[in-house]
């Protein structure tokens, strides 16, 4: 029910503020609090009122850093605050699952990061269970404002017949080292690998602007299976594969190859998507360390076109280093859509049912590699 101010007037839906509640805010160097944070500041409809994290002491030096009013050191309090409208889960992708699926009993608005299950069955329960709820998934280059006007000037034809694509992106990742806070990514059972994230943020990224992967044929390696453990010595086995060549067919009617390279140094960073028609081409271009979904991207065409939308967000937050400059760029703009969404009763904002989509589609992938045979009919 609407309850009416001093004025008398009643608020509507569009002014509504929604108060949001991140579970993995952690002020050291945290993905939250290098993009979700910063991403939150400048949304007039949204704000960071509860952080939680597992342990009292880093969940109070969240809320003090980041600004909430609230914090927690048990995640399920965070869900079951009745003054808390939308709930993002940013923590590892084998703790997402018990989480996400509280928050949606809770009847909450769910933002979580991709992938969204550490199998495509966990992704597919996720999205079973959030009914009509609105939910958004981190697959945040989709987002960025290059893409979208990417995708909008080949919807208008001006490229004319789609003849070719090319991708080559690259991440920091995945290479000979790691830390052992992150040789989780190596291992198959907890879903977080080069393909599900990178090679899945890559190819969302293709299917914003070309439409859905209908086939697709890949080749994986293992190039690294031996790792070291750069802060105790040890050695660890990757378990995943950390190169992927690819060729697909888009609805469109583009082919597009894609390659994607993992432990690429600073200076050799680049994303590069290139599409070339029969009348023009176009090509975004970025070149964060991390990937096409971290930072801003550059869109360049042989045919005029309005230039892209400022981003919502630029900044970084206070727990993000160098790395992570323009982290927030991208995440913002889901939360931009989400709140539109919330405010308008709309649901444009992909959400799970699209997590569902990406994994399948990072499934067909590896069939493909392990198989060596194409995978058809994947719309």
């Amino acid at each position: 029910m609407a309850i009416a101010d001093p004025s008398g007037s009643i608020p509507s839906m569009s002014d509504r503020t929604f108060r949001v509640g991140i579970i993995g805010a952690d002020i050291q160097a945290s993905w939250a609090g290098a993009s979700h944070v910063p991403a939150l500041e400048p949304q007039p409809s949204l704000v960071l009122a509860a952080v939680a994290t597992r342990r009292e002491e880093s969940a109070k030096a969240a809320a003090a850093a980041f600004g909430a009013g609230r914090w927690y050191a048990d995640p399920y309090e965070l869900i079951h605050d009745e003054t808390i409208d939308v709930v993002t889960v940013a923590v590892k992708v084998p703790a997402h699952r018990p989480l996400v699926l509280a928050a949606l009993k809770a009847g909450k608005a769910v933002y979580s990061e991709a992938p969204l299950g550490a199998t495509l069955a966990e992704t597919e329960e996720m999205a079973a269970a959030a009914g009509s709820l609105h939910t958004a998934i981190g697959l945040q280059g989709r987002h960025n404002p290059a893409v979208r006007r990417a995708a909008e000037l080949v919807a208008s034809g001006r490229l004319g017949r789609l003849l070719s694509a090319r991708v080559a992106a690259t991440t920091f990742g995945f290479g000979p080292q790691s830390p052992a806070a992150y040789d989780y990514f190596n291992k198959a059972a907890s879903g977080a690998s080069f393909l599900t994230i990178t090679t899945g943020h890559v190819l969302d990224v293709v299917e914003a602007v070309l439409g859905i992967i209908t086939e697709v044929d890949a080749r994986t390696e293992l190039l690294w299976p031996d790792i070291e453990i750069v802060d105790t010595g040890a050695t660890s086995a990757r378990e995943i594969p950390d190169h992927v060549d690819l060729i697909a067919k888009t609805a469109s009617g583009a082919p597009v190859s894609v390659q994607v390279l993992a432990n690429v140094p600073a200076e050799d960073a680049a994303f590069s998507f290139e599409i070339r028609g029969s009348r023009g081409w176009l090509k975004i271009t970025g070149n964060h360390l991390a990937g096409v979904q971290v930072g801003d991207l550059t869109l360049s065409s042989s045919v005029a076109f309005d230039p892209p939308d400022a981003p919502v967000a630029s900044g970084v937050g206070p727990a993000a280093a160098d790395f992570w400059v323009g982290a927030a760029i991208n995440v913002g703009e889901v939360y931009a859509s989400l709140a539109r969404d919330l405010a308008a009763g709309t649901h444009r904002t992909p959400g799970f049912g699209h997590a569902v989509h990406n994994s399948r589609l990072v499934a067909a992938v590896e069939r493909a590699a392990r198989t060596g045979e194409r995978q058809r009919n994947l719309g």
